[in-house]
C-alpha cells in the first residue's frame, strides 16, 4: 500500500508500507520524484528482491556473529570461520554497515592479507566474507552483495615434495621413544595427524594388518567426523609398521587411545606440535607432518600403485584431487606417449629405414 501527497510546504511526501508492516516514507520536491520512487519500490516487492531500507544499518559484526552461531558444518570449518572473523575481517570492517560495505572495501582486505598470509588462507578468509555477504542478500539485508570480481592471489603451483626415507627414519629416531610409532605409521600409511591421533587400539587389525579410520582429533582436542565420507576407510599396513605399533603397545600398556600423552591421557594436536618442531631441530629439516603423508603417496606410485590406489590410501574425495596433487610423481609418462606414437606410425617405419639406408 502506498501513497503520495503533497504537504503544506509544496514538498511531496511518498510513503509506502513494505511486507512487514513497517511504514517507510520520503519527501521530494517534485511530485514526479516520488512517484518515481514509490514505482521502483513496488517494483522491487514484486521481483521478490526488495530489501528495507532500515536493514543495512545493521553492522557487519552483528550480522556476521548471528550467522556464525546459526552455521552448521564440521567441527574443523567452525575453527576455522572463528579464526577468519575473529582475527581477520571483523577488526578490518565490523564496524562498518553492511550496507555502506563496497567492493573496495573487500579488495583492499584482500590486498591486506595478501602481505602477510598465503595464498590459500586469504581464499580462505575470503570465502567466508562471500558466504555471510551472500546470505545478506538472502535475507534481505542488502541489496548486492560488495564480494564482485575480486582479484584473489594466485595459489601456488608448486610441484608437492617428499622426504627421503633417511629423512623419515631420521625423524622416527629424533621423536622420543613413546612417540617413535607416529612417525612410522604416518609413514606407512598416509594418514593425516588428526586420523592418527584420534585412532583406538581395537582400529589396528593385526592379524589383517590393516587400520581403520572412523574419527579424527580435532585442533581443539575433541574427536569429530573424518574429514570427508571418503576419509573413513581401511588402509593395508606393511609388516614393518604392524612390528612398530606392536612393539609401541608392549612398551607404553594398552588403552583405548592408541597414542597417549606420558601421563595417559589421549595424545593431543598440540601436544603433537611441541614433540614435531623437537624432533625438527634436533635433525635441521624443515618439514610439516604432512610430508610423511607425502612420502607414502610416493611410495606407492614409485611402486606402480594406481591413481585409484592412491585415492583409497590417503582418502582423498576424489581421483581428481589425487592427480592435482600427485601427478607429476606418475613415472614413465613420456616413454608411453613415445610407444604409443611409435605404433601408431608404425607403417612409416620401412620406409624412413629405407632412406637412411640409400
Amino acid at each position: 500500500m502506498s501513497s503520495i501527497a503533497k504537504r503544506s510546504d509544496g514538498s511531496w511526501r511518498a510513503r509506502y508500507r513494505d511486507t512487514d508492516g513497517k511504514e517507510h516514507a520520503r519527501h521530494f520536491s517534485r511530485r514526479v520524484d516520488a512517484q518515481w520512487w514509490i514505482d521502483s519500490v513496488t517494483a522491487s516487492v514484486v521481483r521478490g528482491d526488495y530489501v528495507d531500507p532500515g536493514a543495512g544499518k545493521a553492522t557487519l559484526r552483528h550480522y556476521a556473529q548471528g550467522w556464525q552461531a546459526s552455521h552448521v558444518g564440521r567441527a574443523a570449518t567452525a575453527s576455522l570461520l572463528d579464526n577468519a572473523l575473529r582475527v581477520h575481517i571483523l577488526p578490518t570492517l565490523g564496524d562498518r554497515p553492511m550496507s555502506n560495505l563496497r567492493r573496495y572495501d573487500v579488495q583492499a582486505l584482500v590486498k591486506a592479507l595478501s602481505t602477510h598470509l598465503s595464498p590459500g588462507t586469504v581464499r580462505n578468509v575470503y570465502e567466508f566474507l562471500n558466504r555471510i555477504m551472500q546470505a545478506a542478500v538472502d535475507d534481505r539485508v542488502i541489496a548486492h552483495s560488495p564480494c564482485q570480481r575480486i582479484v584473489l592471489p594466485a595459489r601456488s603451483e608448486a610441484e608437492v615434495t617428499s622426504p627421503t626415507a633417511e629423512q623419515v627414519r631420521a625423524l622416527a629416531d629424533a621423536v622420543p621413544a613413546r612417540f617413535r610409532a607416529v612417525v612410522v605409521l604416518l609413514g606407512g600409511s598416509g594418514l593425516r595427524i588428526g586420523e592418527a591421533l584420534g585412532l583406538e587400539v581395537g582400529d589396528v587389525d593385526f592379524l589383517r594388518r590393516t587400520v581403520r579410520v572412523e574419527r579424527q582429533r580435532l585442533q581443539s582436542g575433541d574427536i569429530g567426523p573424518t574429514k570427508t565420507p571418503k576419509s573413513t576407510r581401511t588402509v593395508p599396513l606393511g609388516q614393518i609398521v604392524i612390528d612398530e605399533l606392536a612393539a609401541h603397545l608392549a612398551a607404553h600398556g594398552v588403552t583405548n587411545s592408541l597414542f597417549t600423552w606420558e601421563d595417559g591421557r589421549p595424545l593431543t594436536y598440540s601436544q603433537w606440535k611441541r614433540v614435531w618442531r623437537a624432533a625438527l631441530h634436533s635433525t635441521g629439516l624443515d618439514l610439516d607432518t604432512h610430508s610423511l603423508r607425502h612420502f607414502t603417496a610416493s611410495a606407492l606410485i614409485a611402486g606402480g600403485a594406481s591413481v585409484k590406489q592412491v585415492q583409497t590410501v590417503l582418502g582423498h574425495s576424489s581421483a581428481t584431487i589425487t592427480l592435482k596433487v600427485y601427478a607429476h610423481l606418475w613415472p614413465g609418462d613420456e616413454d608411453r606417449i613415445r610407444a604409443v606414437m611409435d605404433a601408431a606410425l608404425s607403417a612409416l617405419a620401412d620406409q624412413v629405414r629405407t632412406r637412411a639406408s640409400s
